[in-house]
């Protein structure tokens, strides 16, 4: 666990971090050639269950997702996001994430927020366990429409503040969610461990996204989503074909049954 978190934090200026997001072993063990870190995060709430928000995401869902991505991990780092009420206070923050990391066996947590959460990560991290930051838009507190953070010079100190802070609490790396690119070079050039963005331009030392985004699955709208191939068009001309097979009685055939 260790080695590889410190294999990350190498990276730094040397080699862009690859990210993605997985729920399944399948699609753990299909990524896993090509990721350095794995997510499994609580965007599965809205990816998966048509959650309005993340907020409706249970620590009990994570772990199981968890569990199943697990199992398709080889090479990659594993991250699970604490999800909306899991870590009001240090106590409760280091139950939970000792479940966490106890009964999926990941490599670290990830945790969004701060300032108004440092206290919690200084104590997690006291207690060796391993946090990813998060700052900038955060899914799990922000209402309303989300909109890109940095534009005013009294958001852009308070993020550089809270990456900052992150850092000296010891966290590992930091995700920038939909920062400025100007932000995102100074907050990079400003601190020693990786930052890893989503829509915070290639001024990051990695990148994730949503791994049903890169696939075509969902009809996300958000400007930083791009669609690498168009899994939905597949899944839905072999479901096609396996319709005309099945009523025209060409399978199964011998060779698929017993």
């Amino acid at each position: 666990m260790i080695s590889k978190i410190n294999k990350i934090k190498s990276k730094k200026n040397k080699s862009i971090i690859v990210c993605l997001t997985a729920y399944s072993k399948n699609i753990a063990q299909a990524i896993d050639r090509h990721t350095d870190i794995i997510l499994v995060g609580d965007s599965l709430g809205s990816t998966l269950y048509n959650f309005k928000s993340t907020r409706s995401v249970t620590l009990e869902m994570m772990v199981k997702h968890s569990q199943s991505v697990r199992q398709g991990i080889s090479n990659s780092l594993m991250v699970v996001d604490m999800p909306y009420n899991t870590y009001n206070n240090p106590s409760k923050a280091l139950k939970n994430c000792k479940k966490v990391m106890k009964s999926t066996k990941c490599d670290a947590v990830k945790i969004e927020g701060g300032l108004k959460i440092i206290k919690i990560i200084r104590y997690l991290i006291k207690n060796k366990i391993p946090v990813m930051g998060h700052v900038g838009i955060l899914p799990q507190t922000t209402r309303g429409k989300f909109k890109s953070k940095g534009k005013s010079i009294k958001e852009r100190n308070e993020i550089i503040r809270d990456c900052k802070l992150l850092e000296e609490a010891g966290a590992f790396s930091i995700v920038l969610e939909c920062v400025e690119r100007k932000l995102a070079m100074q907050i990079r050039n400003s601190i020693k461990i990786p930052t890893i963005g989503i829509g915070s331009s290639n001024n990051c030392d990695g990148q994730i996204l949503v791994i049903d985004d890169i696939l075509g699955l969902t009809d996300s709208k958000m400007k930083f989503v791009k669609k690498f191939i168009d899994a939905k068009k597949i899944i839905t001309s072999a479901a096609k074909k396996f319709k005309i097979d099945v009523k025209s009685k060409k399978f199964p055939t011998k060779k698929y049954s017993y």
